[in-house]
């Protein structure tokens, strides 16, 4: 299940609960049953927090939007100390390819968020736009930016 990642290395809070296995998640505060898809979060929230310095503090996981009436939930969204969206992560488990529903799938949660800044990543690949509202256009960046106030 905790497959080596395309992702700095961290030493996670790991407990078996009746037969399995659970991670502590520093935005939730609670212990989360491990999931490949989960595996990929964490990393990533570790890897936003200490290399990129986005604080915990400001991070929402599962954050609940609506699309259309029907609500939806986006794996992780990043704030400014205004509590403006920044980033959005869609993670997948490392076995789904990055492909275009993917891509149409944060799409539908920045409907309402209009972050500057759109991440997909299964641990193996991640991409990031930079989204551009004039143009209704993005451009493809090499990683996240770091985290600005």
């Amino acid at each position: 299940m905790k497959v080596n990642l395309n992702l700095p290395k961290y030493d996670f809070k790991l407990k078996w609960i009746e037969g399995s296995e659970y991670i502590f998640d520093e935005v939730r505060k609670k212990y989360i049953k491990l999931t490949p898809e989960e595996w990929v979060r964490q990393n990533l929230v570790h890897y936003l927090n200490v290399y990129k310095k986005y604080p915990v503090s400001l991070m929402s996981i599962e954050h609940a939007l609506a699309y259309n009436y029907m609500k939806k939930r986006a794996d992780i969204v990043c704030f400014d100390t205004l509590g403006k969206a920044v980033v959005i992560v869609e993670c997948k488990a490392p076995s789904v390819k990055i492909n275009q529903k993917v891509f149409e799938q944060i799409a539908r949660y920045n409907f309402d968020l209009k972050v500057p800044y759109l991440m997909v990543s299964n641990g193996l690949e991640h991409y990031c736009c930079l989204m551009n509202y004039d143009k209704v256009s993005y451009d493809f960046l090499n990683e996240v930016p770091e985290y600005q106030n």
